[in-house]
């Protein structure tokens, strides 16, 4: 009864602690370039620059994510081995976030900056996002529960992350934007949301338990060679990563700035068209997200996969072709992409849950051939694999942005953000000339970055899609015969 009573406590308290979280991750990851990009004027070095910090600081991430899951998987502690890095890494999260988006550098100064704390932010944040999602299979074995556990964090996360993309471009764009500038805007933002952040997280920290059945149990060191063995020995583990990271990274194209771009080029500089395309676009997610274990007792992962394909295809088809022959800056138009979205975006986090099962799956599956759980170490993987497709997907959004000639726009825009938050242009002026400065956008620059935010995620996605149907065994019928092979093997060790 006490145990029934403590899962029903964690059901609630575990997937509260990462709306704050997500809401960090979301303003970093969908909105750090447009902060630059809107309101720093950058050559094409120091937008390369920037790039390659991003990209570099994830192949360092290829090192850090998987030694600081070792590095939890080996701590002993009174408050257990998730806890103590949730606190720690929340708190310097937020110290990270709060300065870049409120330093007043331009030019190489804010590069060298941004360096020093996009490397500090990969640190911080791995510490309590691979604590986090690793603390899911101590909380139970049992199937079911788990996919409640990772649904509801799922949706939680959902929820976070929809808050910030509703409210920080209609906050920081257009006429609505705090303080009359993006510059302003931005920072007192960032603000906001890290002191959210702990404490949403603090529900989890104080009020989560965890199954603690290592505390008796060798405390191992930490070995790269055991990171490595236990990734690469897996083979399980090592196919779901690949289909996980290719959906990702074209899932991330439309958040990542190509989307917002495309938005404010075709039908104006105003945070509030992007905030209603993001909100239907995401809104719908939550459905199945609330509902994904009653429709998982029902409908298998790979047929549901195939249900989810069908229904991400039509609505990048529903993107596209509008977005293609109807005319510039038609409103019918955006509310047809809008629509598009929603039904690409249902199908690509339909994906996203699925996969976020499969890889904590390949715990059991680890115990299974190894005698190790090793949770930690496999829980990394995905926050890994998620950084690194957010960083490719940096990639692809710059090369758009230079191909297209963006920032002979947003150089402009930015000056006049500047130019507003130091006062000396009124609000009314800063907007017109935005808007005089967009009517130059021609509909072959618009167009293109509409082919990206379409065609290339739809492909990536039936990649991943074909992959996983082929090479991945952990069905849910595979999956409960593992499980109770490792129940008769602990079964036939007590009796022995």
């Amino acid at each position: 009864m006490e145990d029934l009573k403590q899962r029903k406590k964690n059901l609630i308290l575990f997937p509260i602690g990462t709306v704050g979280r997500d809401m960090m991750y979301n303003l970093v990851t969908n909105y750090l370039m447009l902060f630059i990009i809107f309101t720093r004027q950058l050559t094409a070095a120091q937008l390369g620059a920037i790039t390659a910090i991003m990209v570099a600081a994830r192949v360092f991430d290829a090192l850090n994510d998987p030694i600081m899951g070792n590095i939890i998987e080996s701590t002993r502690s009174r408050w257990g081995k998730f806890k103590p890095w949730l606190l720690i890494g929340i708190l310097s999260t937020s110290a990270v976030i709060y300065i870049v988006f409120n330093t007043k550098l331009q030019g190489w100064n804010f590069i060298w900056l941004f360096g020093f704390f996009y490397f500090a932010y990969s640190i911080t944040y791995t510490m309590h996002d691979i604590s986090y999602w690793g603390m899911v299979p101590a909380l139970s074995s049992d199937a079911d529960a788990r996919n409640q556990f990772t649904s509801r964090a799922t949706l939680f996360a959902g929820i976070g992350g929809t808050l910030a993309s509703v409210l920080i471009p209609m906050l920081t764009t257009g006429s609505m934007a705090i303080g009359s500038s993006a510059t302003i805007a931005y920072g007192r933002i960032a603000l906001v949301i890290c002191i959210l952040g702990p404490l949403f997280l603090f529900f989890t920290i104080f009020g989560v338990k965890e199954n603690r059945n290592y505390d008796t149990k060798k405390n191992e060191k930490v070995s790269l060679k055991k990171v490595v063995k236990t990734i690469a020995g897996n083979d399980q583990l090592v196919v779901i990563a690949i289909c996980f990271l290719i959906q990702q990274i074209g899932n991330g194209i439309v958040l990542g700035g190509i989307g917002s771009t495309y938005i404010y080029f075709e039908f104006g500089y105003e945070g509030g068209l992007y905030s209603l395309f993001t909100m239907v676009g995401m809104s719908v997610t939550a459905l199945l997200m609330i509902f994904y274990p009653a429709i998982s007792r029902k409908l298998p992962r790979k047929k549901l996969m195939s249900v989810l394909a069908a229904i991400a295809s039509v609505g990048y088809v529903l993107m596209l072709l509008p977005g293609l022959v109807m005319p510039q800056g038609n409103m019918l138009k955006f509310y047809i992409v809008t629509i598009g979205y929603m039904l690409a975006n249902f199908g690509q986090y339909g994906f996203y849950l699925i996969m976020m099962i499969s890889i904590m799956n390949t715990v059991e599956y680890s115990e299974y051939k190894f005698g190790a759980r090793d949770e930690a170490i496999i829980g990394s993987l995905r926050p890994f694999l998620t950084k690194l497709a957010s960083a490719l997907t940096v990639v692809i959004t710059t090369v758009t942005y230079l191909i297209f000639r963006v920032t002979s726009y947003s150089n402009q825009i930015s000056e006049l953000e500047n130019q507003a938050a130091a006062g000396t242009i009124t609000d009314s002026q800063k907007i017109s000339q935005i808007a005089q400065i967009l009517s130059d956008v021609t509909p072959g620059q618009s167009r293109g970055l509409l082919l990206a935010m379409t065609v290339l995620p739809c492909i990536l996605m039936l990649v991943s899609y074909f992959m996983y149907q082929k090479k991945y065994k952990l069905d849910e019928k595979e999956y409960d015969r593992i499980c109770e092979e490792i129940a008769k093997k602990k079964q036939q060790e007590q009796e022995a």
